[in-house]
């Protein structure tokens, strides 16, 4: 119970997404395109969510970094017949709605804030030759595969065998527990399927096969969202490696000043 309370809030952002996708699936505003409205909400929310300090300014440039991730993917994807945006709106770009970035974003918001709300500790991280390493390649397979094998499942058993020993450690109702890295990755590569579900039913974008009438996602869908995940916390892990260094090495100074 309160583990699922602590997910919900780290949901803050995702959860302001579906409500506006299901909200503007029903009502109509005249004279603003549905995909108009949808950005207008994401932004006035992420403004929000600063004011309040729900996000700190370094989870926002994070954030804004992964907005950034996914739009150029989207563009691409969308280029190359993956899935479209069949509505109209002023603030598409090549086919994309600008508010797709947000959807992207929304799944590096939810890793910040479950960091938080968890206290998550990871053990055993990988050199960050590995894990930047293993994130760019995810990425590049991402653009390349349409052109050259798909590498996927390579990079799956590479990602076993980086993260084998990688544990996150969390704490719920005053108790520490662990599980191992690679499962986190796959429990909210999964989550994201079903919530890829709900937003296609509610139109947020269409597969190709979806054009005609809803149906399922296909559950191959997983191991994208599963990779897609692992860039993102890796993203969000080197960034709180690079302020856990920098605060010790503050504090190791002003040891050293005292010492003087």
């Amino acid at each position: 119970m309160i583990f699922g309370l602590q997910q919900a809030r780290s949901c803050i952002f995702p959860a302001v997404i579906f409500l506006t996708l299901a909200a503007s699936k029903l009502v109509h505003i005249p004279g603003l395109s549905r995909y108009d409205f949808i950005l207008l909400v994401c932004v006035l929310a992420q403004v929000l969510m600063l004011l309040f300090k729900l996000e700190t300014w370094d989870e926002f440039k994070v954030i804004c970094m992964f907005h950034i991730i996914g739009l150029l993917l989207e563009l691409y994807k969308v280029h190359m017949g993956s899935w479209s945006y069949p509505e109209d709106g002023w603030s598409k770009v090549g086919g994309v709605p600008l508010y797709s970035g947000f959807m992207y974003a929304s799944v590096a918001s939810y890793i910040c804030q479950a960091w938080r709300n968890l206290n998550l500790r990871i053990r055993n991280w990988p050199h960050a030759f590995w894990t930047v390493g293993i994130s760019i390649l995810i990425y590049l397979n991402f653009f390349t595969h349409h052109f050259i094998w798909d590498l996927r499942w390579w990079l799956t058993v590479l990602l076993f065998i980086i993260f084998f020993k990688t544990f996150v450690y969390f704490d719920v109702a005053g108790k520490t527990y662990r599980m191992p890295m690679v499962l986190s990755f796959v429990l909210i590569g999964f989550f994201i399927w079903v919530a890829e579900n709900i937003s296609t039913f509610f139109g947020a974008w269409q597969y190709p096969d979806q054009e005609h009438a809803w149906r399922i996602v296909h559950i191959g869908k997983i191991s994208s969202w599963f990779l897609l995940v692992v860039i993102s916390v890796i993203i969000v892990a080197q960034l709180k490696k690079v302020k856990e260094t920098e605060a010790v090495e503050q504090n190791t100074s002003v040891l050293q000043q005292h010492i003087k």
